[in-house]
C-alpha cells in the first residue's frame, strides 16, 4: 500500500516538470497571453469592446456630473480617439509607486483605478480596474493627454508598456479632461482587423440616449465610409437626447404601428438619491420586438437581475389589472407573455454593481432588482388604470400570446405522446393528390352543398376543397376563449399547416395558393370579409407573402339559343347584355342562388379552371418599408372599425359613407 504514495524524482525529471516551468507573468502580460479572459476573445465583437472600455470611462465622468461633452473620432489610420471635458486622470505621483504617476499606474497595472471605494464615483460602468489597462495591453500604439489645472500632459504606451515618461506639454487655459488615442494590435486581432463605423456610431448614439446630461460629438474620416452600405452613419454628428430612453424607443421603432398609442415610459430615483432606473416599453403590432438593458450605461446583453425584476413586475401588474376587470384568464399571464413581443429599453444606475464576467454582459446585483421592481410595479399599475382603453387593448394582445403558448404546449404534449402518428387533417377536407405544395391550391367554400359541387369540379391532383360551416367566427371581436374553442378555425389552421400568430410561417404552408370561394352575393361577401379578417389577424405573413386570393364566381348566367355568357354582378350583366347579344334579343337571365346550385362543370369553367377563371390577390403593405407605414396604419384602423368590438365605430362609418351608396342589395 505504501508503494502507491512513493514518489520517484527520476520520473519528474523525465517528464520535464519542475520549478523552472512555473511562469510568473508580470504587468499586463497576462492580458496579451489570454485576451479572452478580459474581453471575451479576439473577434470583431471583442475588437469593438476596446472602444466601449475607454468610452465607459468618459461616460462615468459625465454621469458623475464632471463632464458634459465627449468626442469620439475615427481616424483614417485605424485609430480611435475619445476625448472628454471631465476632471482628467490624476497625474501626480502614486503613493505606492513613487517613481510613477497615477496615470502610468492606471494604464500599466491591472486592478488599478478610482472606482473601488466609491468615493470618486458614486456610480460607474468600470469597476474591476482592468478596462483601460486592457486596451493599452492590446494596442500597439496608445497616447493619453490630460488637461488638469490649466496644464497639458502627455504620455505614450505600446503593448502594455510606457514608451515615454509623462511629459508636461504646456499651459492650456480653456481645456480640461482626458484624451485617449489608440490603435488595436494586429498581432492580437489579426491583420484584417478594423473598426466598423456603423457599429461604433450605434454604440455612441446609444450612450447619448442613456444619459440625458451629455452631448457626444461623432467624427469619422470620410475615407472610412466609402463603399459602405450603412447609410445611417454620418461623417459628423452631435448626439444629445433630452427625452432619454423615450426618444431612443421612438427612433428605434421609427413609426411602426403599436398596440397602444403611447409607450409605458418613466424614471425613478432611489431613496438614497444615487440609484436611478429609467425605462421605455412599447408593443409593436407586428410582434417584432427587442429587449436592450443597461447598467451604468454598460450594455447588459444577457440581461440579469434588473431585467428579471422588470419582467416580473409588469406581469404582476397585468395579472392584478385582469383581476380588477374580472378577467379570469389574466391569472395565466407570465413574464414572457408580457415582454416576448415588446420593445423594451431599461437602464439602471447603481453603486458598485456586480457583473458576471469582465465584459459585464449580465448584471447580478440584487439591489438593482429591488430598485426596478419598486419603480416599475407602481407606475405600471397607474399607467394601466389611467387609460382603460389602452390597457384593454394590451390585455387582449397579451392574452392572445397566452393562448398561443398554451396551444404550443398542448401540441408538444400530443407529439410526445404519439411521436409516430401520421399527419391528421380535418375530416371534411378533400385533399389533393400532389405530395408537394408546388402549383397546388386549397379552396375555402361555404357549406357542404358548395363543397360537394366544388369537389366534383376540381382537379384532384392540384386542387383541395375545405367546406366551412357558413359564417365563421369574427376573430376581430371574439374573446380569446371563443377563438381557442372554435373548431371551424382549428380545422382551417390544421389544413393549412403553417401555424398562427408569431408561429405563422408561409414556407410551411401546405398549398401554393389559398383561395376564398364564396357566393357572389352579400352573404358571400360577408363570409369572405370574415375569412380575410381571420388571415389578417392570425396569419398575416400568408397575406404578405401573396398567397391569399379571392375567387370571382358569376352571379348571373345569360343564355340565348346555344350561347351562354356569365356575369359576375349587375354592372357586368348590363355590359354583357349590350356587348354579347344583339339588340332587342330575348336573353334568358338566371341568377345563381349560390355555388351549391351551380352544376360542377359550370363551376369549373367559370371559377376554378386556372385557364379561364379570375382571381383577386389579397395584399398588405410591406411594413419593412417606411413609405408603407401610413398605409399599414390605415389598414389596421379599417379592420378595427369594420370588424372590431366597437359597434359605434361601424355606425359612424355607415353614416359617413351612406351618401356614396347608389344601390342596396337586400
Amino acid at each position: 500500500m505504501d508503494d502507491l504514495f512513493q514518489s520517484d524524482d527520476s520520473d519528474n525529471s523525465a517528464n520535464g516538470y519542475s520549478a523552472k516551468d512555473i511562469e510568473v507573468l508580470e504587468g499586463l502580460e497576462p492580458v496579451r497571453r489570454r485576451p479572452g479572459m478580459y474581453i471575451g476573445g479576439t473577434d470583431e465583437r471583442a475588437l469593438h469592446h476596446l472602444v466601449a472600455e475607454v468610452l465607459d470611462n468618459s461616460m462615468d465622468e459625465a454621469v458623475a456630473g464632471h463632464a458634459s461633452r465627449i468626442e469620439v473620432e475615427m481616424g483614417a489610420d485605424g485609430t480611435v480617439t475619445i476625448r472628454d471635458n471631465g476632471r482628467g486622470i490624476p497625474i501626480d505621483p502614486h503613493p505606492k509607486y513613487k517613481d510613477k504617476s497615477a496615470l502610468e499606474v492606471i494604464l500599466t497595472t491591472l486592478h488599478s483605478g478610482g472606482k473601488f471605494s466609491g468615493k470618486a464615483y458614486a456610480t460607474s460602468g468600470g469597476l474591476h480596474g482592468v478596462g483601460i489597462s486592457v486596451v493599452n495591453a492590446l494596442s500597439d500604439e496608445m497616447s493619453v493627454e490630460v488637461a488638469r489645472d490649466k496644464k497639458l500632459y502627455r504620455q505614450t504606451f505600446s503593448r502594455g508598456l510606457a514608451t515615454t515618461k509623462l511629459t508636461e506639454i504646456g499651459d492650456v487655459s480653456n481645456r480640461r479632461g482626458t484624451t485617449v488615442t489608440f490603435h488595436p494590435d494586429r498581432e492580437i486581432f489579426g491583420q484584417d482587423a478594423e473598426f466598423q463605423p456603423h457599429r461604433l456610431y450605434r454604440m455612441v448614439r446609444s450612450k447619448a440616449y442613456l444619459f440625458k446630461g451629455v452631448e457626444i460629438r461623432w467624427v469619422c474620416d470620410p475615407s472610412l465610409l466609402k463603399g459602405k452600405t450603412e447609410a445611417d452613419t454620418p461623417e459628423k454628428d452631435k448626439l444629445h437626447f433630452p427625452g432619454g430612453l423615450r426618444d431612443y424607443l421612438n427612433a428605434t421603432l421609427n413609426g411602426r404601428v403599436t398596440v397602444t398609442p403611447r409607450p409605458f415610459a418613466g424614471e425613478m430615483k432611489a431613496d438614497d438619491g444615487i440609484g436611478r432606473a429609467e425605462w421605455a416599453v412599447h408593443w409593436p403590432l407586428d410582434g417584432d420586438g427587442f429587449v436592450s438593458t443597461y447598467c451604468n450605461t454598460v450594455p447588459t446583453s444577457q440581461g440579469g437581475s434588473h431585467e428579471t425584476a422588470m419582467r416580473g413586475a409588469m406581469a404582476k401588474s397585468l395579472r392584478a389589472y385582469g383581476e380588477l376587470v374580472a378577467n379570469k384568464k389574466a391569472a395565466q399571464i407570465t413574464a414572457e407573455d408580457v415582454v416576448g413581443e415588446a420593445s423594451v429599453l431599461l437602464s439602471v444606475f447603481i453603486p458598485e454593481p456586480q457583473f458576471q464576467g469582465q465584459t459585464k454582459e449580465k448584471l447580478a446585483s440584487p439591489e438593482a432588482a429591488k430598485l426596478v421592481e419598486t419603480a416599475i410595479k407602481d407606475r405600471f399599475d397607474h399607467w394601466l388604470a389611467e387609460d382603460p382603453a389602452s390597457a384593454n387593448d394590451l390585455m387582449e394582445r397579451i392574452l392572445e400570446r397566452v393562448d398561443d403558448r398554451l396551444k404550443r404546449r398542448q401540441q408538444k404534449e400530443l407529439q410526445r405522446k404519439s411521436p409516430t402518428r401520421k399527419l391528421r387533417l380535418p375530416g371534411k377536407l378533400a385533399d389533393c393528390s400532389s405530395s408537394g405544395p408546388e402549383e397546388t391550391e386549397i379552396f375555402l367554400v361555404e357549406g357542404d352543398s358548395a363543397g360537394g359541387s366544388a369537389k366534383q369540379a376540381r382537379n384532384r391532383k392540384t386542387q383541395a376543397i375545405l367546406p366551412l360551416r357558413g359564417k365563421i367566427l369574427n376573430v376581430a371581436s371574439a374573446s380569446a376563449d371563443k377563438l381557442q374553442g372554435n373548431q371551424e378555425l382549428k380545422d382551417l389552421a390544421q389544413a393549412l399547416g403553417c401555424g398562427t400568430k408569431s408561429d405563422c410561417n408561409p414556407e410551411k404552408l401546405r398549398y401554393d395558393r389559398v383561395i376564398i370561394m364564396t357566393d357572389a352575393d352579400v352573404d358571400g361577401a360577408h363570409i369572405a370579409s370574415l375569412l380575410m379578417t381571420f388571415f389578417y389577424r392570425e396569419m398575416g405573413p400568408i397575406i404578405e407573402a401573396g398567397r391569399l386570393y379571392l375567387a370571382v364566381p358569376p352571379l348571373y348566367r345569360l343564355t340565348q339559343g346555344g350561347k351562354t355568357v356569365y356575369a359576375r354582378d349587375d354592372a357586368d350583366k348590363d355590359v354583357k347584355l349590350k356587348s354579347e347579344f344583339k339588340a332587342n334579343a330575348k336573353v334568358e337571365i338566371s341568377r345563381f342562388k349560390g355555388l351549391g346550385e351551380m352544376p360542377p362543370h359550370q363551376l369549373r369553367d367559370t371559377t376554378m379552371d386556372p385557364g379561364k377563371r379570375t382571381l383577386i390577390q389579397v395584399g398588405l403593405p410591406n411594413r419593412a418599408f417606411e413609405e408603407n407605414l401610413d398605409e399599414a396604419r390605415r389598414t389596421a384602423k379599417t379592420v378595427d372599425t369594420l370588424m372590431g368590438k366597437k359597434p359605434e365605430l361601424r355606425f359612424a362609418f355607415i353614416q359617413e359613407n351612406a351618401r356614396f351608396v347608389e344601390e342596396i342589395d337586400i
